[in-house]
Formats: C-alpha cells, structure tokens, sequence
C-alpha cells in the first residue's frame, strides 16, 4: 500500500506541476486562508477539453504519436492512474485542521536529522533542474510561505524537511553538479545509505540535455544502496519534440537495461504554462524510432563539461 502510495503521489506530482503553471502562472500567491472547500486545483483541470486535459496530465499520449511502430512502449503506462485516483492523491497536499503541511526543520549533517517514524520520500537532481519548482508546485496548494525553497539554482544547501500531516515527509536535498555544496557527497550518501524510513526517491532529469555525467553517480548511488527510485524528466516542453522523444527513449533504455531498483516508467513535467491543443506536425528528420546504441553499455548523453561532472 505504501508503494502504490508513493507511486500515485509521483503522478501527483507532475500533475500538479503542470496545472499549477497552466493555471496560475509562475508567481501566483496564496491566500493564507485557502481551504480544499473553495479551491481544487485537479478538479478545475478536469473541466478542461479532452486534448488539453490529456496534454497536461498525460503528456506522453501526444508523444507516442511522434514515434514510428517499431519502438518500445511497454513501460509507457505501467503506472495508469485514472483521473479518480489522482483525485484522491491530490487529497495528500491539501491542508487542514486534521492534517496540517508545513516546513519542519533543515539539517547539514544526518546527526541534525530528525529523528521521524514517518515515511520520507526525497527529491534530488542537478543544480537548474528544476527541483525548486517541482517542490513548490507539489505545496501549490499551501500557502506560500510554509514552502521553503531556494529561488536561485545552486542554493539549497542542506535537507529541507516537509511534513505532510501524519502521511510522509518530503525531504529537497542539495543539487548536485558544479554549485553543490562541498559537502555533498557526505550529506547526502550518509542520508540515502542510513535513512530507514526513506521509501522512495525521485531523481530528476532534465529533458532538454538528458542524463549527464552526474546523473550516473546520482543513479549509481541508488543502485548502491538498493533505493527504491523514479526518474522524474523535468523540462518537456522546453525542447524540440525530436529532440525530446531521442532523451526519453535513451533514458528509458538505460533504466530498462543498466537498473536494478528504478521504477520503470518515466514521469514527465513541464516548466511552462502554455498548453499547445494543436497537432503540428513532426518533420521526418525529427521522427524518432527505437534508439540502439553500438555499445549496450554506454551512457548515453554522457557531459563533455567538466564542471558539470562532479556530485
């Protein structure tokens, strides 16, 4: 039940992080008095017309089009959630009386850590990966200034805690990357190694640039220490449909064949609020099959900045 938990909060979550944009924009504030009677984000989206609502939600329907017959599917819709289920999830990021959200306490080193039974769920990726925004669209429901989260990429620098009533607790963890702590390395494999009540980990990836060098230390870590883990590909709208589909299908054929612990579906976020309802057209150059690399080991996307290569 706890998986399946995790699971629907991870659709939740991008869910939330494209209706929130589509809606409200980037800067939208929050009435400190704003309860689930007289504001549903999910329920407004579900008024939406069809192709807008499955583009928002179910943005990797009006990919697959995109791509020829002989590609792979099969880890498209492993987790299908109905729009009642995501309902129910978004039920998770509403607060009330009963059950309260709010920032908990931030920590350097794991012996700052609190010390909770609840279950915890983690966030990490690449400084400008887009982690704050994520964050904050998934409290979009909250007030504003319960959410603590860095507004410049780079910034976060220790374990923010959020407690989710009595459910869970989300933990922002430090980018990675070139603007990461010096720290890092220590802060955050002491956390994933040592957390016992750490049930699940969303990496995020950004869709544009794919997997970098980084993002494989990142993933081994996971490995390592046998986390159950989503990758989480941010930006999908930011990048030319080729462009993108080439990314998805490389990650997804490294989490199929190079991964132990991963989830096998990807779960894809947008960072703007324009939903495009038209069907443009995919140049053939653009059209995208099954990707085969000569080398089944490789990484694909692997960065040539060396900067961008420690975690």
């Amino acid at each position: 039940m706890l998986i399946e938990a995790c699971e629907k909060m991870t659709h939740m979550m991008g869910v939330l992080l494209r209706t929130h944009r589509l809606l409200y924009g980037h800067h939208h504030k929050h009435m400190a008095c704003r309860t689930s009677s007289t504001f549903a984000l999910f329920e407004e989206v579900s008024q939406l017309p069809e192709s807008q609502k499955n583009s928002i939600v179910f943005p990797i329907k009006n990919l697959e089009r995109f791509l020829s017959p002989s590609a792979k599917r099969t880890n498209f819709k492993v987790f299908d959630p109905s729009f009642k289920d995501i309902q129910k999830a978004e039920q998770f990021f509403k607060p009330s009386a009963k059950h309260q959200i709010d920032y908990f306490i931030s920590a350097v080193r794991m012996d700052h850590a609190p010390e909770l039974v609840a279950p915890e769920v983690c966030f990490i990726g690449r400084s400008n990966v887009g982690k704050s925004s994520l964050i904050k669209a998934l409290f979009a429901l909250c007030p504003a200034d319960l959410v603590r989260v860095s507004k410049t990429p780079g910034h976060t620098k220790k374990l923010n805690f959020f407690k989710v009533g009595s459910a869970f607790t989300v933990v922002d963890m430090p980018g990675y990357g070139y603007r990461a702590p010096k720290d890092f390395t220590e802060m955050v494999e002491a956390y994933l190694e040592g957390r016992q009540n750490l049930k699940r980990t969303f990496l995020l990836v950004d869709g544009c640039v794919g997997l970098q060098s980084a993002d494989f230390i990142a993933l081994e870590m996971c490995e390592e220490f046998a986390i159950p883990y989503v990758v989480v590909v941010t930006k999908i709208d930011k990048a030319p449909k080729g462009v993108l589909l080439k990314q998805l299908l490389q990650i997804q054929d490294f989490v199929d064949k190079q991964t132990q612990g991963c989830f096998p579906q990807l779960f894809l976020i947008r960072s703007h609020l324009q939903v495009s309802t038209s069907h443009q057209p995919v140049p053939d150059a653009d059209r995208i099959g099954v990707y085969q690399s000569n080398d089944t080991t490789s990484k694909p996307g692997m960065a040539t900045d060396n900067k961008q290569s420690g975690i």
